[in-house]
């Protein structure tokens, strides 16, 4: 029961974190998120809510494997998918760090995805760009810009907006 209060209460401050970036005049604020191995930013206003990954999501028959099925959202349904799995790597583990990122509503898509674990709001203005910038990856046009923060790790931009116009994503069917 703890655990549980704990979680609600890390979304709430989470969730207070995001509005109060997303009014940030010069968005240079971003949402940090682990992918596989890779370290992704997405753009504050292409994401919804956030949410742990649990038992409730209902597998659906005769889908790719990426597509993980559906879950009830505050009573709205959204189709998951494993974007690690999408994009050609291994598939999500469940462990506790595990959410779900659901679209924003402005992208007319009722979708979420799953993410290894948040890595909290990272600020684009303290990172610089990449000077090998490799993402330029037609299989993947919802892949942007690569920055390097000042632990030298690397992010790449993850466009939510782009994602949902992906033909493949959206074609969740065998």
């Amino acid at each position: 029961m703890a655990d549980r209060q704990h979680l609600r209460d890390f979304q709430a401050r989470l969730s207070e974190r995001l509005r109060r970036a997303a009014a940030e005049p010069a968005q240079a604020a971003r949402l940090g998120v682990q992918v596989g191995g890779r370290r992704l930013l997405v753009e504050l206003s292409e994401a919804g809510e956030i949410a742990a990954f649990g038992d409730a999501i209902t597998p659906v028959p005769l889908t790719h494997d990426w597509f993980v099925g559906l879950v009830n959202l505050r009573g709205t349904l959204f189709g998951v998918s494993d974007l690690a799995r999408f994009a050609g790597g291994e598939f999500t583990p469940n462990t506790k760090e595990t959410r779900l990122v659901a679209l924003a509503a402005r992208l007319n898509l009722n979708g979420a995805i799953l993410v290894d674990r948040m890595l909290g709001l990272q600020n684009l203005s303290a990172m610089t760009a990449a000077a090998d910038d490799l993402v330029d990856d037609a299989a993947r046009p919802w892949l942007g810009r690569e920055w390097l923060d000042a632990q030298g790790h690397r992010w790449t931009e993850l466009s939510l907006q782009r994602l949902a116009g992906d033909e493949r994503f959206l074609a969740v069917s065998r």
